[in-house]
């Protein structure tokens, strides 16, 4: 018997499976290689949907589903037959039992995590499964876990709701529940790993633009992510600007961010290595206060100039866009670029194979060029 991935995991363009997924404005997800040849052959519009797409459309990575699949493994004929069995019948009882367990005063604290593992195993993997959870009202019952004290439910249900949000229909109606709320306590409050699920949440809810919107007004939100950007260890640091990313391609947000103080602690951890931050720099200096902030900062230009020299491919690509927006609003900023030796690095970037880089690299040597004259 011939065993198959399910196939949310494969990219709609290839077909095949996907090693890093990222996430389209449109709400749909490929394979990051697949998509961003799409971009680079200069098309506009979702693969998929065939919908416009802003000029330059930002690639949300689906963390969720790269762990799903990085963890899924085909099991033996006997296995699998077996396993179906047991999903046929899971599928076919209710939620509500699970979810009874989860509200009742009765229930012991095992009970409860083994509900919410049961769940967490059917809903990751099974869209249909994730409707009818949603349609039984169960979010509310897994939100009153997130409220716990007890580290294991929280980020057990956390999990759960991050499976919910996999599917869009069900981001707006996470919200309207009231799902912020208790994501910016974990952010604030919770354990590192509940913090970390917490900001892989916010990422997701995010892909639908309505909730950016929704997200960046709510007291705290963006507060508490620049929180954990500081004082959080690395996977949690690397969610948090993972949100920011996806929260403040939304413009208003970017100065809600520069006035929590992101911008220099995304400066330090760019010099630290985490190209994230350098994407989130690259937005945060579409805005004035933002590019204010990174001249005040003594060193930018230089830990820019790092990453174009050392970074990967979309980091070098976001550190020239953030050194186009500063130089092309600031003499001061142009000469200190010059003093660094941006204009060779330049010179030789126009013949990088990224076409972004190349574009961002051209431009870059006409400012710093008119600013002479």
């Amino acid at each position: 018997m011939a065993t198959q991935f399910p196939d949310d995991f494969k990219c709609p363009i290839s077909l095949e499976i996907m090693s890093d997924p990222v996430i389209l404005p449109s709400g749909h997800t490929f394979d990051r290689p697949n998509i961003q040849r799409w971009l680079d052959a200069g098309h506009r519009t979702c693969p998929l949907t065939k919908l416009p797409l802003p000029e330059h459309p930002s690639l949300i990575p689906n963390h969720a589903l790269r762990s799903l699949i990085s963890n899924y493994t085909l099991p033996s004929p006997t296995q699998l037959h077996h396993h179906q069995q047991q999903e046929q019948q899971r599928r076919h009882s209710q939620p509500q039992t699970l979810i009874s367990t989860l509200t009742s005063i009765n229930s012991t604290l095992e009970s409860m995590l083994d509900s919410l593992d049961q769940l967490n195993r059917l809903s990751k993997r099974d869209s249909a499964f994730r409707a009818k959870l949603t349609e039984s009202g169960a979010v509310a019952a897994v939100l009153k876990c997130v409220d716990s004290d007890e580290p294991s439910l929280q980020e057990k249900a956390l999990t759960l709701l991050l499976n919910v949000s996999l599917d869009d229909d069900n981001k707006v109606g996470l919200v309207a529940e009231g799902a912020i709320a208790r994501i910016v306590a974990v952010l604030q409050g919770g354990s590192p790993n509940s913090r970390a699920v917490a900001a892989t949440m916010l990422t997701s809810l995010a892909v639908v633009e309505v909730n950016k919107a929704t997200i960046g007004s709510y007291p705290y939100a963006i507060r508490a992510l620049v929180s954990l950007l500081r004082d959080g260890k690395g996977r949690e640091k690397k969610e948090a600007a993972t949100a920011l990313y996806a929260i403040c391609s939304f413009p208003d947000n970017r100065r809600r961010a520069v006035e929590c103080g992101a911008v220099s602690i995304l400066i330090r951890i760019a010099d630290s290595g985490l190209e994230r931050a350098v994407e989130v720099l690259g937005l945060l200096a579409k805005c004035k206060d933002g590019r204010e902030e990174m001249q005040r900062f003594s060193g930018c230009v230089r830990i820019l100039v790092r990453v174009l020299e050392n970074g990967s491919s979309r980091g070098v690509q976001y550190a020239l866009l953030t050194l186009n927006s500063l130089c092309h609003f600031s003499e001061k900023m142009c000469m200190e670029a010059r003093k660094e030796g941006v204009l060779a690095i330049c010179v030789s970037l126009v013949e990088d194979d990224n076409e972004k880089i190349r574009k961002n690299a051209s431009y870059l040597i006409q400012v710093l060029n008119h600013s002479i004259i």
